[in-house]
């Protein structure tokens, strides 16, 4: 009978990740391991099967050859044959990295390296805040899915009032080892025990709350502490409000984007705020004092006479905050004149008179200036 494809019967993806891999086992594993259903009669072929196609795809090695040559890369244990030497099987080699784990210190502790605590990873989101906020801080509550340890369980799997029970295949150690001579010496093969998928544990009566996986995926509000002076890019860091740690790992952390809205009046350039004001041309002219709008309020400014269009005036300190550190940057105003399209005859006079008047000292002639002012503030 022809063997069925080992992505076909993990149920995954031929361009699927490792992680999607193991997964996808343990489900299946658990499911169909003799010990644990015993009212299906297949169960003990159909888990062969899945721990075949595992040994196979969750190893790169062999998932490469796989992909190549299919069942004919790989023999019906899941090991590459090789020729010459009597037909040994050496597991791809995969026995040196355990010979040097006894040499150096590693033991034979794998099962154990695996369950050591791992914190857990790191989760992104994207922030969008107000001008003013980014400007001064705020404080804002975000709703961040994330995977918790079951609180039913408290992160076992185990329906409340079980306990996970040690593998009895592998001890508790998480892996199956084989050791076979060979004309080189003495090899030990290790593979991941089928049975617990490398858990050392196995949970005979699943959480109903989380289904055995120890975890779930929960929405929960963190409060964020915006600080003065951020901008479109500035990354904040959470410490803790990432993903669940595993076997007893502290949680990741939380990195929020900021992106921020733009305002309808000013332009942010660093720490230096950029504003527009219209004066009249009598104002550019003759100098007046007017209101600006600035990230505190209304603030006075001295316009002088004879101010030409696009001149900028410094407003120090009105600036934004300087992110981490103290002090603020600037406001530039930038003067825009206007220029009145349409005059009456007597404004379009006094404006030649101003014209023929400018090789004097016209600020001198208050009658003069009062005239052009009214004039061209007015209707006559």
């Amino acid at each position: 009978m022809a063997k069925r494809d080992y992505y076909e019967i993990l149920g995954v993806d031929r361009n699927a990740s490792q992680n999607e891999i193991k997964k996808a086992y343990r489900k299946l594993a658990r499911k169909y391991h003799p010990d644990v259903n015993q009212d299906d009669e297949q169960a003990e072929d159909k888990f062969k099967e899945i721990q075949e196609a595992y040994e196979v795809l969750g190893d790169e090695q062999k998932r490469t050859r796989y992909d190549q040559f299919g069942h004919a890369g790989v023999n019906g244990d899941g090991h590459q044959q090789y020729g010459g030497f009597g037909g040994q099987d050496f597991g791809g080699f995969g026995g040196f990295e355990d010979i040097f784990d006894a040499f150096f210190g590693g033991g034979f502790s794998g099962g154990e390296r695996r369950r050591r605590p791992r914190k857990g990873s790191d989760l992104r989101y994207k922030l969008e805040i107000e001008f003013e906020e980014a400007v001064f801080g705020a404080e804002k509550e975000v709703r961040i899915p994330r995977t918790e340890n079951c609180e039913k369980c408290d992160g076992s799997g185990a329906k409340p009032g079980t306990q996970p029970e040690t593998c009895s295949a592998c001890n508790g150690s998480g892996e199956m080892r084989q050791v076979k001579e060979t004309p080189f010496g003495r090899f030990v093969n290790v593979a991941t025990c089928s049975r617990c998928g490398g858990e050392g544990t196995v949970i005979k009566e699943h959480c109903p709350e989380c289904q055995g996986e120890g975890k779930v995926v929960r929405r929960r509000k963190v409060k964020l502490n915006i600080p003065e002076g951020v901008d479109n890019g500035t990354r904040l860091r959470v410490r803790g409000e990432g993903q669940a740690g595993t076997y007893g790992g502290p949680p990741g952390d939380l990195y929020v984007d900021i992106s921020v809205k733009p305002h309808d009046t000013f332009k942010r350039d660093g720490t230096t705020v950029y504003s527009e004001i219209n004066v009249s041309f009598v104002e550019a002219i003759l100098g007046t004092e007017i209101e600006v709008p600035t990230l505190d309020g209304k603030s006075k400014l001295k316009i002088p006479a004879g101010t030409q269009p696009k001149t900028e005036f410094t407003l120090k300190g009105k600036g934004v905050p300087h992110f981490k550190r103290k002090g603020r940057g600037d406001q530039i105003v930038i003067v825009n004149v206007d220029i009145p399209k349409k005059l009456t005859q007597k404004q379009k006079q006094l404006v030649r008179e101003l014209a023929l008047s400018m090789g004097k000292n016209i600020s001198s002639d208050e009658s003069f200036l009062n005239r052009v002012k009214k004039a061209l503030g007015g209707n006559e």
